[in-house]
């Protein structure tokens, strides 16, 4: 038997059921999936400490482990989310845009599910939760295939998830998973364009590469953050504990996520007073600081990068530092070095912020702010399936618009082409 191939065609079987779901019935699903996450919270905490203690024993760092884990108050800030995703409005069926043709036909063209989403990711079971909520209210299904760090709580996820979708009459296969962590499967499932619509991979650049160079289903990358800050030399008003405390936010406050900050870049004419105490902060914090000579030369704790460093999403607590001659030597650096991910620039100057906001070609880019807020939900999107770095389609936070795509309705009398 081949269960891969059974999954595909039961998602894209299931589709007329999900994809033609009034949003009310699709809230209350919502609804139902919330309640039930909440109440069996000891049984997915329980499968959850099967996987922890097993990746405990293969030595997983600390950011993975972190990732792993999840708690009532994780499980119970997840149920708030469906709340919320309850609350926005259903783009299925949403006009874009319509007109009358000259010819007297009555145009439109509206928003419908993609149908069925593959989602190919790492150790993180929030991903389970969250992928398959705004799949449901996008009119999608959904088919998850998650790392073996997680596959216990995975199952569970999924297990539970479906039982909102039975109390309310639906098929609990709309939400699947790929019950085993085998290679072969995920290379199965990225064969199957016949019944799978789009593929999502979300992790590390491997993972993504690997899924973008072996599908045959469209693919939309996201989750590689190679997130930059770049201290400028124009900082009227703007003091040493506001820089620290953007830097320290951006790389500390949840290092293992793909909008934390890896490298920091700084103009050389206010590198000498700023980053002491800057590098300071971060190594009480414990982050280890790599770097270009020039900064060891400032702060002699700096280990020196290699090339490899400048391009590497590290999701831990390290960081590389470098001094740059001129804005347009950061920019130049970012856009060499990054994934199009997120990027900060610290400066008073209007012009400078402007040349940076317009020449860095990244998804997401800030003035004066943690790289951390490129979130959905920070930007008023509700939660998001993963922040697309890539151009077609969609750049930045994925959320239910851009789970949907688009077709044309067009009504007639009668009209014939001539």
């Amino acid at each position: 038997m081949d269960l891969i191939l059974e999954i595909a065609k039961k998602a894209k079987e299931n589709t007329k059921f999900i994809s033609s779901a009034g949003t009310r019935i699709k809230n209350k699903i919502l609804s139902g999936i919330s309640k039930h996450l909440t109440g069996s919270a000891e049984e997915i905490i329980k499968e959850n400490e099967k996987d922890m203690r097993a990746s405990k024993e293969k030595g997983v760092s600390e950011s993975l482990f972190d990732r792993l884990k999840l708690s009532r108050e994780r499980i119970e800030r997840k149920a708030e989310s469906i709340d919320k995703i309850i609350k926005f409005e259903d783009p299925v069926g949403e006009v874009i845009f319509g007109y009358n043709l000259p010819n007297g036909l009555i145009l439109k063209n509206i928003r419908v599910p993609l149908g069925v989403i593959g989602i190919i990711y790492e150790a993180r079971p929030d991903v389970t939760i969250d992928a398959s909520v705004l799949c449901i209210k996008a009119g999608n299904c959904i088919i998850l295939r998650g790392s073996s760090h997680a596959l216990n709580t995975n199952k569970k996820l999924v297990e539970v998830m479906g039982r909102g979708l039975e109390d309310n009459g639906f098929p609990k296969s709309i939400i699947q998973i790929v019950p085993s962590a085998g290679r072969e499967d995920v290379t199965r499932l990225m064969q199957l364009r016949q019944y799978i619509d789009v593929l999502i991979p979300r992790g590390g650049k491997s993972l993504i590469e690997s899924v973008v160079e072996n599908s045959r289903i469209p693919v939309i990358e996201t989750g590689i953050g190679n997130c930059h800050i770049y201290i400028d030399n124009v900082l009227n008003g703007i003091s040493t504990d506001i820089i620290t405390g953007i830097v320290v936010n951006a790389k500390t406050q949840r290092p293992s996520v793909c909008n934390a900050a890896e490298k920091l870049l700084i103009h050389k004419d206010v590198a000498e007073g700023i980053l002491p105490p800057v590098l300071k902060k971060l190594e009480e914090r414990n982050v280890k600081l790599f770097g270009c000579p020039e900064s060891k030369k400032i702060h002699p704790s700096i280990e020196l990068a290699s090339e490899k460093d400048w391009y590497e999403e590290y999701l831990d607590y390290k960081m590389a530092v470098r001094v740059v001659g001129s804005i347009e030597e950061a920019v130049n650096h970012i856009n060499k070095y990054g994934s199009h991910h997120t990027e900060t620039i610290i400066t008073s100057d209007y012009g400078n912020s402007i040349y940076f906001t317009n020449k860095i070609d990244s998804a997401s880019i800030f003035v004066n702010a943690s790289t951390r807020f490129t979130d959905g939900e920070e930007f008023g999107l509700g939660a998001e399936i993963g922040i697309s770095t890539q151009k077609l389609h969609w750049r930045g936070p994925m959320g239910l618009r851009q789970l949907t795509t688009n077709k044309f309705i067009v009504l007639g009398q009668g009209q014939i082409r001539e």
